[in-house]
C-alpha cells in the first residue's frame, strides 16, 4: 500500500509511505498462483529495501529518484518512507509518450545506466528485470513450441554475458516516471526489480510501453542515437569516454536481443497482449538470426 502522509511541526510538507506486508499465500489476478512466482514477489520487496537503502543515493539529478528517509522492518511488514515527488516537482503522470518526452525517459535512462556502469548489484537481483528467465519457468512452459522457445536459454546467456553490465531499473514502463509541469524532466519510482544487466532492456522495454509498432519502427534509430549520445556524454563528464565506443558497439547489438527476451516473457505470460506486435517479431526474428550465425 502506497499513501501520501502530511506532516505537522516538520520542514517536510508531506510524505509518501510505501507499507509493504509480505503474503503469506500466492495470489495472481492472472492466475499465475506458484511458488515460483510468490517466491519473486518477496525478493522484489526486499530487493527495493536495499536499494533504498544502499544505492538510491549515488543518483544523480539527472537520474532523479525519490528520497528515501526512513526504512523499518519489523517481521512480515516493511516500510519504507519516501519523498513526495509530486511536491518535489514532478506532480504528472502519462499513459503514452511523444517522441520528445521518449526521450526525456531515455536521458533518465542513459544517466543511470551510466552512474551505475560496472557497480556490483550486491543484494540486488543478480539479474534484474521482472521478467528475466530464471524467475519465469512457469511462463516459458506454457510457451508453444516455436523457435524463439528453443533459443531462450541462448537469448538468456547473451544477455547475462555481455561485457559491459549496469544496473538494470527492471520495469521502466511509462507508469514509472514522474513528470516535471514543462515535460522536461522525470523522476523514477518502482525499483523492487533493479538488478545487473545490459542497459538494452530497460530500453527495448520503455519503447515498447509508450510507443505503438509503428512508432516504434519509425522513430527506433533516432531514439537509439539519442540514447547513446547522453551515454557518451556521461562518460565523458566522468572520465570514461574511452570505453564508449565498444559499449555502443556491443549494446547496439543486443538491442534486438533484448526485444526477444521481454517477447519470450509475453508469449508465455499472454500471448494477446498488445505489446506482442510486429515491430517486436521483426526484433525477435533479427536476435534469431544473430543467434543462428554464432553456431
Amino acid at each position: 500500500m502506497i499513501s501520501r502522509y502530511e506532516l505537522t511541526e516538520s520542514d517536510l510538507k508531506t510524505v509518501v509511505v510505501k507499507n509493504i506486508i509480505l503474503p503469506n499465500e500466492t495470489n495472481h489476478p492472472r492466475g499465475w498462483n506458484t511458488k515460483t512466482s510468490h517466491q519473486r514477489k518477496i525478493k522484489s520487496y526486499q530487493v527495493e529495501t536495499e536499494w533504498y537503502k544502499h544505492f538510491s543515493n549515488l543518483c544523480t539529478p539527472e537520474c532523479r529518484v525519490p528520497k528515501c528517509y526512513g526504512i523499518q522492518n519489523s517481521g512480515e511488514e516493511q516500510v519504507i518512507v519516501l519523498e513526495d515527488l509530486d511536491a518535489a516537482g514532478f506532480p504528472i503522470r502519462k499513459s503514452t509518450l511523444t517522441k520528445n518526452e521518449v526521450k526525456v525517459c531515455l536521458k533518465w535512462l542513459a544517466n543511470f545506466h551510466a552512474t551505475f556502469l560496472n557497480v556490483e548489484p550486491q543484494d540486488l537481483w543478480n539479474v534484474g528485470t521482472y521478467w528475466h528467465l530464471a524467475t519465469r519457468p512457469d511462463e516459458l512452459k506454457e510457451m508453444n513450441e516455436t523457435p524463439l522457445k528453443q533459443a531462450a536459454p541462448m537469448i538468456d546467456e547473451i544477455l547475462n554475458n555481455c561485457q559491459y553490465k549496469t544496473f538494470v531499473h527492471g520495469d521502466a514502463k511509462v507508469a514509472n516516471f514522474c513528470f516535471s509541469e514543462d515535460g522536461t524532466k522525470v523522476a523514477a519510482v518502482d525499483f523492487q526489480y533493479i538488478g545487473g544487466g545490459c542497459g538494452m532492456k530497460d530500453v527495448a522495454y520503455l519503447l515498447g510501453s509508450c510507443l505503438t509498432s509503428n512508432e516504434c519502427k519509425i522513430y527506433e534509430q533516432e531514439l537509439l542515437a539519442f540514447y547513446f549520445s547522453t551515454i557518451k556524454s556521461v562518460l565523458s563528464k566522468n572520465g570514461k569516454d574511452t570505453i564508449f565506443k565498444e559499449l555502443e558497439k556491443e549494446w547496439q547489438s543486443l538491442y534486438p536481443v533484448a526485444w526477444a527476451d521481454f517477447t519470450r516473457f509475453l508469449m508465455g505470460w499472454m500471448p494477446t497482449h498488445q505489446k506482442v506486435n510486429e515491430y517486436g517479431k521483426i526484433q525477435v526474428e533479427k536476435a534469431l538470426e544473430m543467434i543462428n550465425n554464432k553456431d
